[in-house]
């Protein structure tokens, strides 16, 4: 009868099935985001289907902006009753992405201006959006400030 660890997949085969790569597993294992399974007497690692479960928990965290210091307090956090916790995390994270959200609009308009400036500008009199760049203050920065 095959071990638990003999039945499990190597990292290769883990790194397919997650969509991620094998050297991006390594790295999450020595910043302790992914436990390190045990060799079987001089045998290659075996990863099993908890190990595909947390990898794809880091990435989609990750893909809501999480930092991997954030996913760590997240999988920190997952292990017992810590909603409570968690949905502060997660409030206090939409903050912020709600900030850049308002950052980002603020560019999108400057750039817009910029953009029609260029339009409307007459040949032979510079680029607007050139000068405008090369303002102390950029239009994006007082919107922002």
């Amino acid at each position: 009868m095959a071990s638990r660890i003999d039945s499990g997949i190597k990292i290769g085969t883990l790194a397919a099935k997650t969509g991620v790569h094998f050297e991006t597993i390594r790295y999450y294992q020595r910043l302790g985001l992914m436990p390190i399974p045990r060799r079987s007497h001089g045998s290659v690692r075996r990863y099993g289907e908890e190990a595909a479960r947390r990898l794809r928990f880091i990435k989609r965290a990750q893909g809501l902006g999480f930092s991997l210091n954030e996913v760590k307090l997240l999988l920190d956090l997952s292990v017992g009753e810590h909603c409570v916790e968690t949905r502060k995390f997660a409030e206090e994270k939409k903050l912020l992405v709600d900030a850049k959200i308002a950052d980002l609009r603020a560019i999108q308009r400057a750039l817009a201006r910029m953009i029609r400036a260029c339009r409307a500008g007459r040949k032979g009199s510079g680029c607007p959006i050139i000068q405008g760049l090369s303002q102390e203050q950029t239009t994006a920065s007082r919107e922002r400030a």
